[in-house]
């Protein structure tokens, strides 16, 4: 087994080497999703939290769409590719959404953020909870 250690580690050096990004992904910036959305976060801090803008390009809202504030957190890894999570507090509706994702490095180079969200509606009552997620 000891001389299968160097065969081993240098077979993933030349196979699997290339496929880490030495590109290191960073949130601060501006985004646009595939339905037209823009995001804005400001610098992440050293303790890995960030702000922002978001200016969703579709609602449900019968009110006029606004810049919405978000909060969130990065978390502090030292490989490159690092996962987030943050909040959306609508301005113009009774809602709160959270996003949780991963920032990717592609292999053009290419920053990608890949996120789900959970959207939660206001309940008039209990009785109402089970359809305001």
């Amino acid at each position: 087994m000891v001389q299968a250690t160097p065969f081993l580690l240098v077979l993933f050096l030349a196979l699997g080497a290339h496929s880490l990004s030495t590109e290191k992904c960073n949130l601060t910036g501006n985004w646009t999703n595939d339905l037209g959305s823009n995001m804005t976060i400001s610098k992440v801090s050293k303790m890995g939290d960030f702000t922002g803008i978001y200016f969703t390009a579709v609602s449900a809202s019968p009110k006029k769409i606004e810049k919405s504030p978000l909060q969130g957190f990065q978390h502090l890894h030292p490989l490159s590719q690092p996962t987030f999570g943050f909040t959306v507090n609508w301005t113009f509706s009774d809602t709160i959404t959270v996003f949780t994702g991963q920032c990717f490095v592609d292999d053009k180079e290419k920053e990608i953020l890949k996120t789900m969200w959970l959207l939660r509606l206001h309940a008039d009552k209990l009785g109402n909870n089970w359809k305001s997620t």
